[in-house]
């Protein structure tokens, strides 16, 4: 995979913490932060595909075995027992 530098402008006591983080995890800060994003991503990719495949589904419907009519009505539905 190919890479670019990137430059960050953080707070001190942000870069203080996440290093800490990093040497307790036994990473680098780079690695800590590639990591973190890689992790954002996949699930903002994994919620827009899950949506899109929901939505595919209602548009599509469901095979309900009634061939697109009610087989009693509303009133027979809501009758009281």
């Amino acid at each position: 995979m190919e890479r670019q530098n990137l430059t960050l402008s953080l707070p001190k006591a942000t870069i203080k913490k996440a290093k800490a983080l990093a040497l307790r995890e036994e990473k680098s800060l780079s690695a800590l932060i590639r990591e973190s994003l890689e992790e954002k991503i996949r699930k903002d990719t994994g919620y827009k595909e899950a949506m899109d495949t929901e939505i595919r589904r209602m548009e599509k419907g469901l095979h309900l075995g009634t061939g697109g009519r009610m087989p009693c009505t509303r009133e027979e539905l809501h009758e009281r027992r």
